[in-house]
């Protein structure tokens, strides 16, 4: 696939403040190879994405900023560089599409979803609703609303159980994971006393699926204005970050024609339209598919889907909103990628576990054909990659309170 000349650029909106994000860099490489000009516009400090050969520029977006004067900025980019797809990295800045959709139209071409749909596929209370009312497979879940309800759910719960924050965006404590696996009645009320926010409920208690080689799928398609999807594309997760429940660190491709089947059926029936990335476990205690996240946005593993004419759900998309034909395309089953950081701490966990061997992880490298932040025609983001890494680490070691020596007046009395 060669076709798009970059007449109409491209703008990646990134709102949350996050430092790893390999999935926007994927952007700035697919659609930048393509002649696309890509503009990153992101809250926070400047990004390794900014380094790449492939990147027209980059937007600051201050954090403290007004949803006012971030659409006073976007409007502004537009009258600049004429109207761009607008595409949204993230949580935070797929609900500002949503809820500003009306000021940004004229601006931005994105795809329109029905009113509030965004919302609920994002609020995991409300996707377990939409699951429910349309006959999909999802693990039993239940949302306290209080210490008192967490404690009446251990008393019956079976242990393990995975607790998640609702909404990622509400504030936790600081060190708050998203996902936390507990696996005692203690361990889940702490679990839940570090994820609950002081605004709102905002934690589910969800039923642990088995975990197997086999059982970690994925989902990556593009859903057009009819919402019938074009390009379609299963994978599953070898490793994850978290390890065990988090997103994928190395993937594979791999057809799955029931994962497949039970998404178009699903975003069908909501009248989904534009990129999603889904998240399936197989349980095998009943042979079920069973629907544990969706992300109505471009997911952060969209590059492990990549057909054998280079088309993936970003090209798909871009094709089809700047009023071209989408070609029909094939999944190539076996391609892998890796997130060279998260898939190196992953492995240590896994290994500890006795659930990878150090052989077993070597050969897993042997075959992987694209990287996240690692290209040999774009070196830059990897080498600013390691250079902030390697200074967090530094500045993490230098500020660790010193131990404190043994009193030596103490000790010899004792």
């Amino acid at each position: 696939m060669r076709e798009p000349a970059g007449e109409t650029p491209i703008l990646i909106l990134a709102l949350a403040e996050l430092s790893m994000r390999h999935g926007a860099l994927g952007v700035v490489r697919s659609a930048g190879s393509l002649g696309i000009p890509v503009f990153h516009a992101h809250a926070g400090r400047r990004s390794p994405i900014d380094r790449s050969r492939y990147s027209s520029g980059s937007l600051a977006l201050p954090p403290d900023a007004t949803a006012e004067q971030r659409l006073q900025i976007l409007r502004e980019f537009s009258r600049e560089r004429g109207r761009a797809v607008l595409l949204p990295v993230d949580d935070a800045s797929v609900m500002f599409v949503e809820d500003h959709a009306g000021a940004l139209e004229d601006a931005f071409l994105f795809p329109r979803q029905p009113s509030g749909l965004a919302h609920a596929l994002a609020d995991k209370r409300e996707m377990y609703r939409l699951c429910l009312r349309h006959g999909v497979h999802t693990p039993l879940s239940a949302f306290p609303q209080s210490v008192a309800d967490v404690v009446e759910h251990a008393d019956r719960a079976d242990f393990p159980v995975v607790v998640k924050r609702i909404d990622a965006s509400q504030p936790a404590a600081p060190a708050a994971p998203n996902v936390r696996i507990a696996g005692s009645r203690e361990e889940l009320l702490d679990a839940y006393t570090l994820m609950e926010s002081p605004r709102l409920p905002n934690v589910m208690l969800q039923e642990y699926l088995p975990d197997a080689s086999d059982s970690n799928w994925m989902f990556n398609g593009y859903f057009d204005a009819r919402s019938e999807c074009g390009v379609a594309f299963t994978g599953r997760k070898l490793r994850q970050s978290p390890p065990y429940t988090g997103a994928a660190t190395l993937g594979v491709c791999a057809a799955n024609p029931v994962v497949e089947e039970i998404t178009r059926r699903f975003l069908r029936a909501v009248g989904y339209r534009g990129i999603v990335d889904i998240d399936y476990r197989l349980d095998h205690r009943d042979e079920r598919y069973k629907l544990l996240d969706v992300n109505p946005r471009i997911g952060a593993s969209f590059r492990l889907f990549v057909a054998d004419d280079g088309m993936d759900v970003l090209r798909a998309m871009y094709l089809d909103l700047t009023g071209r034909e989408v070609p029909a395309c094939a999944q190539r089953d076996g391609r892998r990628w890796i997130v060279e950081p998260q898939d190196l701490l992953s492995s240590s966990t896994y290994i500890r576990c006795g659930d990878l061997s150090v052989r077993a992880w070597a050969r897993s490298l042997r075959h992987v054909d694209e990287a996240a932040w690692w290209a040999r025609e774009d070196p830059q983001p990897f080498i600013a990659l390691s250079r902030w890494l390697f200074a967090d680490r530094l500045r993490k070691r230098l500020v660790r309170p010193w131990p404190r020596s043994h009193d030596s007046s103490r000790t010899a009395g004792a």
